[in-house]
């Protein structure tokens, strides 16, 4: 019965884990377990959950949305030069 009772350092690690990996059934039963009776850790989860998506959605724009004022002036300065 003892291997169900996770400490918070090891349901954080499991928290991080589930976050980029599948996890076992046995460490979900632990997390479930220890989620039940510290909310503190469910708090950590959602909060990690919420992080990942900021991080997410931040990275997706950075990639996703160009400088437009940048590329006009790019296009312009080739414009410029083929025309010479």
């Amino acid at each position: 019965m003892h291997k169900l009772f996770l400490s918070c350092l090891k349901a954080t690690e499991l928290i991080e884990k589930k976050l980029r990996f599948r996890l076992s059934f046995g460490e979900k039963l632990q997390l479930t377990v220890h989620k039940m009776m510290c909310n503190a850790c469910t708090q950590y989860e959602k909060q990690s959950i919420l992080m990942e998506k900021g991080i997410e959605a931040h990275g997706k724009k950075i990639y996703y949305e160009p400088d437009v004022d940048e590329l006009k002036k790019l296009v312009r300065q080739k414009l410029e030069h083929q025309g010479n």
